[in-house]
C-alpha cells in the first residue's frame, strides 16, 4: 500500500533542505550543491538525503562532511519549518548524478548526424 503522506513529507523535506543548505556556513559545503533525492523511512525516524555537486563527486563528498557536522542545525530548522512530530535522523550520501548527466549532455551535443541519416529516420518514422 503506497504511503502518500510519507511521500508528501519527503517532498517537503527535499524542498526545505534545498533552502536550508544556503544557510549553512560551513566552508566545506559547496555552493553548487543540489539535493537529488530524499528517502524517508516509513516511521519517519530516519531520512537518507542524496546530494550531488556540479563540481564532481569529490566536492560532493567534502560537502557531505560539512553537512554531517551541521546536522543538528539542519534538523532543528526542519523541525521548526515543517512542524513535525519528531525530526528524522539525517544521513547525507554523496551522489554524482548531476555530473554524470552533464557529461551525457556534452556527449550528445557533440554528436552530429548527416542529412542522409536524418532523412532515413524521418521516412521510417512517418511510414508507421
Amino acid at each position: 500500500m503506497p504511503s502518500f503522506k510519507n511521500d508528501r513529507m519527503a517532498e517537503d523535506i527535499h524542498r526545505e533542505l534545498t533552502d536550508i543548505f544556503r544557510l549553512v556556513k560551513d566552508p566545506r559545503v559547496g555552493s553548487m550543491l543540489s539535493v537529488v533525492r530524499v528517502e524517508l523511512s516509513k516511521d519517519g525516524s530516519s531520512c537518507k538525503v542524496y546530494v550531488s555537486s556540479l563540481n564532481g563527486l569529490e566536492d560532493a563528498k567534502q560537502s557531505v562532511k560539512g553537512l554531517k557536522s551541521a546536522a543538528g542545525f539542519i534538523r532543528r530548522e526542519l523541525f521548526a519549518r515543517l512542524k513535525m512530530r519528531k525530526s528524522p535522523e539525517l544521513r547525507f550520501i554523496a551522489d554524482d548524478s548531476i555530473a554524470r548527466g552533464a557529461e551525457v549532455a556534452r556527449k550528445l551535443e557533440g554528436m552530429t548526424f548527416s542529412e542522409e541519416e536524418t532523412d532515413e529516420q524521418d521516412q521510417c518514422g512517418s511510414g508507421s
